[in-house]
């Protein structure tokens, strides 16, 4: 992921045009889920995992065979149109994945232990996002970058063969009474319960967003501060760095939390921690500024170890939270529902950074994204506890 702006301008695309196709992937958090969620309802999750995991391989080998040449030749408009369409079935498969893992550990997983279940995986998406750019940046030093072409159809690969072992056959049937998510059936009953469900999720959403417009704000906030403040990019990669690890450290606590005493036990201070970080990233990058790399190198660490505390006690939770308000029977549609919602969210977040840093500094970006963040923890310790289950889900 991070090398996609880069071989955008290999390919010959401006800065402008680099910066606005990976937007791409925005788009389809935002526009993809309801369609995945009908295609995994008909086709069952096995299948459909399987199948946009082989198209991921398929595409990925495609792409390097088409653009490895021009990477390092004389690209063409054909180059970009081949990586354009490359990135849109990316974007496509990947809210496929998203989705039909979340609905097939939502129904799998006991509520009892859901949480710590959902926490894990969130986990595991973390350690992959650290990993994976790892893995490209060795693959890059020792070949070129399209050899990351071959990284993504090699993992792609060894994902969809996992899938296809392991997760059960029952998976590929749909449950009794599904239908094909919370538009099948649409007697009145159905739409009662559909005003309901989504009642509950805009009621979460609304706290929970702001958590989802931080993580997005983040890669782009700090970076952007730190160079103001005159931080070298190897020391804002070291910041990143460790509070990834400290992110990880908190998977399994954050998730025994949620199983023991309830959402709210988590959600709540993921938010408001997150907040106080911001906050405190916007006021000492005022307090600092200009007084010497080593004070501003401390500007940036300790808001961002707040952050990154504040995120691992969130790991996980936006899915937990998604299968909390949504019903047994059509529960992929309607986590269709609550991903698009989220989606938007997404889509806003780094349009909030923009529309701010345009006419202000970006410490003044940072303030506004902490003070979202303790406003939705403020909304979620009201509403949570109404909406989902409020601890003792765990077996004694």
């Amino acid at each position: 992921m991070p090398v996609i702006p880069l071989m955008a301008l290999d390919l010959g695309f401006a800065a402008w045009q680099a910066a606005a196709i990976t937007t791409i992937f925005g788009l389809t958090s935002f526009l993809g889920p309801i369609p995945a969620g009908r295609f995994i309802s008909r086709v069952g999750a096995r299948l459909a995992l399987v199948s946009t995991g082989v198209l991921l391989v398929v595409s990925n080998l495609a792409a390097y065979v088409l653009l490895a040449p021009a990477l390092h030749g004389a690209p063409g408009l054909g180059h970009q149109v081949t990586f354009i369409v490359l990135l849109l079935v990316m974007a496509v498969s990947i809210q496929v994945w998203q989705l039909g893992r979340q609905a097939y550990l939502g129904t799998a997983l006991p509520a009892a232990m859901r949480a710590r279940g959902m926490t894990l995986f969130g986990g595991v998406i973390r350690l992959g996002e650290v990993i994976g750019p790892l893995l490209g940046a060795l693959v890059m030093a020792l070949g070129s970058e399209a050899g990351v072409f071959l990284l993504f159809a090699v993992t792609a690969a060894a994902g969809t063969v996992m899938i296809a072992v392991f997760l059960p056959p029952g998976e590929t049937q749909r449950a009794p009474g599904q239908g094909s998510g919370p538009r099948s059936r649409r007697s009145p009953a159905r739409v009662r319960l559909d005003r309901a469900v989504l009642g509950r999720m805009v009621r979460v959403g609304l706290g929970i967003a702001p958590v989802m417009m931080a993580r997005v704000n983040r890669p782009v906030i700090v970076p952007l501060l730190g160079s103001s403040l005159g931080v070298d990019s190897v020391w804002i990669s070291v910041v990143f760095g460790v509070s990834a690890a400290l992110e990880i450290l908190l998977v399994i606590p954050a998730g025994t939390l949620m199983d023991r005493f309830g959402r709210v036990a988590v959600a709540v201070p993921c938010a408001l921690t997150m907040g106080a970080g911001f906050t405190l990233l916007a006021i000492l990058g005022t307090a600092l500024d200009g007084r010497g790399e080593a004070l501003a190198l401390i500007a940036l660490l300790v808001p961002c170890l707040l952050i990154g505390v504040g995120n691992g006690l969130g790991s996980g939770i936006v899915m937990t939270l998604g299968i909390d308000v949504s019903p047994v029977y059509g529960r992929t549609g309607y986590l269709a529902w609550w991903n698009t919602m989220l989606g938007a969210g997404r889509l806003a977040a780094p349009l909030l950074v923009t529309g701010i840093v345009l006419v202000a500094p970006i410490v003044v970006a940072s303030a506004a994204t902490g003070g979202l963040c303790l406003v939705g923890g403020a909304w979620l310790a009201r509403t949570l506890p109404r909406v989902t289950p409020s601890g003792g889900t765990r077996s004694p």
